[in-house]
C-alpha cells in the first residue's frame, strides 16, 4: 500500500472517530477536546474538524466547539427511509407468502449482482435453492432487471455489459441490449417474468418497490415452479403488483 493510500485511509479513520466521539458524548465539544478524546495530535484533528466544517458533516456551536452537521441528516435521512422500507416490505412478503401459499422474496441491488435479502417460505413442498445472502448476476432474474430498469439508456445498458454472465441453466440473455430494452419494459410495466433462468424448473414473478425519486430499490418476487407459474400467471402477477404498491403508499409515495 503506498503512503499516499495509508494518509488517506487514516483521515478517513480520523474523521469517523470524531463523529463517533460526537455521538457518544451527545454534546459540542472543542477540537481540542476531541483530539484529547481520540488520542491524536491536535493539529491533526483541528485539520480535519476544518474539513469537516467546510463540508457541513460538522456545524459550529459556537467559536469553538463543534457539533454534527446537516449533511450527517440528510444521510441518515435516506437512511432510514430504507430500513423504513425494508420493514414494510417485509409485512408486505409475509402477508402475500400467506396470501398465496407461495415463497416470497425481497431483493435489492449489490453492485452487478441481485441479492436476497428477505424471504418468507410458502407452505407446500416446493423449495427454492436461494435462501437470505443469495446473489446471482442481475441477468438471471426478474428481479435483477427491474433493479435496473429505471436508469438511463446508456446506464442500463453499460450495467448489463459489465455484469451479465450466463447462467447455470444456459438459458438466461446475456446481450446488455437486448436485457436493457428488457430491463426497461418490465420496470414500465411494473412487472416481470422468468422461466428456468437462474435454476431449472424454477420461476419468478416480480414487482419493484421505487422510492420517492421513481428508482427501483427493491423488489417483491413470487418463486414458485414453472408449472405453477404457468397455471396461476395472472393471478400472482396482479398480486405482486399490489403488493409492491401497497409497500409504497406505506411510505407515503404516490401511485406513478
Amino acid at each position: 500500500m503506498s503512503d499516499e493510500k495509508r494518509k488517506r485511509t487514516s483521515g478517513i479513520d480520523r474523521a469517523l472517530q470524531v463523529m463517533d466521539i460526537l455521538t457518544e458524548r451527545q454534546e459540542p465539544m472543542s477540537a481540542y477536546d476531541l483530539a484529547k478524546s481520540a488520542g491524536a495530535p491536535a493539529s491533526t484533528i483541528y485539520r480535519i474538524v476544518d474539513e469537516l466544517v467546510e463540508r457541513d458533516v460538522l456545524s459550529r456551536s459556537d467559536e469553538s466547539r463543534v457539533w454534527l452537521g446537516p449533511r450527517l441528516m440528510r444521510y441518515g435521512l435516506v437512511y432510514r427511509a430504507r430500513m423504513d422500507m425494508f420493514a414494510e416490505a417485509k409485512r408486505e412478503m409475509q402477508r402475500l407468502s400467506q396470501a398465496t401459499g407461495e415463497t416470497v422474496q425481497i431483493c435489492a441491488r449489490d453492485e452487478g449482482m441481485m441479492v436476497v435479502i428477505g424471504m418468507a417460505e410458502g407452505e407446500g413442498h416446493f423449495r427454492v435453492a436461494s435462501n437470505v445472502g443469495t446473489r446471482v448476476p442481475l441477468n438471471w432474474t426478474a428481479s435483477g432487471r427491474l433493479l435496473l430498469g429505471h436508469l438511463p439508456d446508456d446506464e442500463r445498458r453499460a450495467a448489463f455489459a459489465d455484469c451479465a454472465k450466463p447462467s447455470h441453466t444456459g438459458t438466461a440473455e446475456t446481450d446488455p441490449d437486448k436485457l436493457a430494452a428488457q430491463s426497461r419494459a418490465d420496470f414500465v410495466n411494473r412487472l416481470s417474468i422468468q422461466m428456468s433462468s437462474s435454476e431449472f424448473s424454477v420461476a419468478c414473478i416480480a414487482a419493484p418497490i421505487r422510492d420517492e425519486t421513481g428508482a427501483c430499490t427493491a423488489t417483491i418476487s413470487v418463486v414458485l415452479s414453472e408449472r405453477q407459474a404457468r397455471a396461476r400467471g395472472a393471478e400472482l402477477a396482479h398480486a405482486v403488483q399490489d403488493a409492491a404498491l401497497a409497500v409504497e403508499r406505506a411510505l407515503g409515495q404516490k401511485a406513478a
